[in-house]
């Protein structure tokens, strides 16, 4: 994990021992868009001091045999998402709004596919 400090220098515990980094850079989500692809594709995580240097980072990192041709970094705390704990009862259909289901229309029977 790569760490920062305002001296640039690690601080000493209070025994004077072991070395511990007086602050840790943020955690930053790295997206890439290929070539031939349509949408980014999450590739890695990666730390850095702020949002350019991430961005130069996960260049250098993700994209060296040029297989991107658009990068996104987001700062892991800022992303929120749904927890895969809570799919079924998230992503389930809302049965009190029934006019979202065609049930109330008659399919001609000349017409294919549906």
């Amino acid at each position: 994990m790569s760490t920062a400090s305002g001296t640039g220098e690690n601080d000493r515990d209070a025994t004077g021992g072991v070395e511990r980094p007086s602050t840790a850079w943020p955690l930053f989500e790295v997206f890439v868009r290929g070539k031939r692809g349509l949408n980014h594709v999450h590739v890695g995580s990666l730390h850095a001091a702020d949002e350019e240097m991430a961005l130069h980072n996960a260049r250098n990192l993700y994209t060296r045999r040029n297989e991107g041709v658009s990068i996104w970094v987001v700062r892991a705390a800022d992303i929120t998402a749904s927890s895969p704990d809570e799919k079924d009862p998230f992503f389930a259909p809302n049965g009190d709004k029934v006019y979202r289901h065609p049930t109330f229309y008659e399919i001609p029977d000349d017409v294919p596919h549906i």
